[in-house]
């Protein structure tokens, strides 16, 4: 794209990512006498158009501008409007909160506007539920069974990297004993602790209750209303395992399946089966975990509309109290955007709109509520991601992080922890664990 008479680069680059995902676009972005004009070519076709600046030095109301001129000039260029409009952010429910009329002001569907409000009101409840001394931790672990097609997350293998759990978890413990320092120096009370990964139930019960153990002793979790752990795959849940969570304090858990179809868990790498989810959830409901939350993907190669239907269905039955539904994406650092062996077809855009179609009707019909959401960059069809809930059994950590509620430490290899000034200015402070468990053991070992 030329742009002339403005530098905003990165606001007319996501926009039109956003449209286009990764097609060829031509054209220019010009911003002239309080006026946003955009004019652009794809496959040879060629639209114009242009929105009026509401306030030239204002630096928002001048991005606002040449990102609706963009929309409004590449709506004749596409098959059919997009779900989210001219909205080229990740956290749509933002602008909600703030009182933006989606539908009017950006173009969102209809459907999706309301996603929005919805996801809005839960946030701004939580907001107001939290004080100002109020934080979050994640923990995070980097290993899984086996890598997904589909995922760029930092995770390594436990075939490749077995090797490294005992030695990253020495250098865990060396980084709790650090930020639980910082947290109690600066009077600050643990609301929601959250176990994510890769796949934290990877490690055995005996590293999962020294991981615990070593969070209780050096936090105060006292004032902590929701503990969290991904348990995510099936095929490393035992009962060993979801006692020694019981037993550490965890109350929400998650099993994450993805698909309820053999042949599509096959394609994407997964090496359990439909019946092992079935399994592991019956575990942790004995056990005795009253809060929840099972994952799905729609867009999987080799699924189809019917086939992630039934999936919906079977998960639905189990009647968690959270459900995720994820659109997929073909991220930069995934098997399924390199070389890798998958020959199924992917669903178009127009499939999985008809999977997440049937899949909200279905959600509300059985009194679940959308409480969060995010967009990401390449998603199939341009759709979100979205937390269901039954009522009050939301995630408070899933809407915290998503809505930049409070701060959040984030310790463990990837961690990107989040430092937000409680004051009008809002002030938000990034710092960064080395991504890799080989460098971030190494950091470790070196203090």
């Amino acid at each position: 794209m030329l742009l002339t008479g403005h530098n905003f680069r990165y606001a007319v680059e996501q926009i039109s990512l956003s449209l286009f995902n990764r097609a060829d676009v031509e054209g220019t972005s010009e911003l002239s006498g309080g006026v946003a004009v955009t004019t652009l070519t794809v496959g040879g076709a060629v639209s114009s158009a242009s929105e009026l600046v509401s306030d030239i030095n204002d630096a928002k109301a001048v991005q606002y501008a040449l990102k609706i001129s963009f929309y409004k000039a590449a709506l004749p260029l596409l098959t059919e409007p997009p779900p989210w409009g001219a909205i080229s952010g990740v956290k749509p429910a933002q602008l909600a909160m703030r009182g933006a009329n989606l539908e009017r002001d950006y173009y969102v569907s209809a459907e999706r506007a309301e996603l929005c409000r919805v996801a809005a009101d839960y946030a701004l409840a939580a907001k107001a539920a939290l004080s100002a001394d109020d934080v979050m931790l994640y923990v995070g672990i980097p290993f899984c069974p086996t890598r997904c097609a589909y995922c760029s997350f930092v995770s390594s293998s436990v075939e490749k990297s077995l090797k490294l759990i005992e030695p990253y978890l020495d250098a865990l413990n060396r980084e709790i004993i650090s930020v639980s320092e910082r947290v109690k120096t600066r009077g600050e009370r643990v609301k929601a602790l959250y176990i994510g990964g890769g796949t934290p139930t990877t490690l055995n019960a005996e590293q999962l209750k020294r991981l615990i153990d070593a969070l209780r002793e050096k936090f105060d979790l006292s004032d902590c209303v929701e503990f969290s752990v991904e348990a995510g795959r099936p095929d490393t849940i035992t009962r060993e395992k979801m006692l020694t969570l019981k037993d550490g304090g965890v109350n929400r858990v998650s099993v994450n399946p993805q698909t309820m179809r053999d042949e599509v868990l096959n394609l994407i790498g997964r090496r359990h089966s439909a019946q092992d989810t079935l399994d592991a959830y019956g575990i942790v409901r004995e056990v005795g975990f009253s809060r929840v939350n099972m994952d799905f993907i729609a867009g999987l190669p080799g699924d189809t509309p019917d086939g992630f239907m039934d999936s919906v269905n079977i998960g639905l039955g189990l009647r968690p109290e959270n459900l995720t539904l994820h659109t997929l994406t073909r991220k930069r650092g995934s098997d399924l955007n390199a070389e890798y062996a998958v020959t199924a077809e992917q669903p178009l855009g127009t499939e999985v709109k008809q999977m997440l179609d049937y899949a909200f009707g279905e959600l509300r019909l059985r009194e679940y509520s959308p409480y969060y959401l995010y967009r990401q960059k390449y998603s199939i069809g341009g759709f979100e991601n979205t937390g269901w809930t039954l009522p009050g059994c939301e995630c408070l950590y899933n809407i915290s992080m998503m809505e930049e509620l409070c701060s959040v430490y984030a310790l463990g290899a990837g961690g990107a922890t989040k430092l937000i000034t409680p004051n009008s200015a809002r002030r938000v402070t990034r710092s960064f664990n080395k991504k890799y468990p080989l460098e971030y053991i190494a950091a470790y070992n070196a203090l």
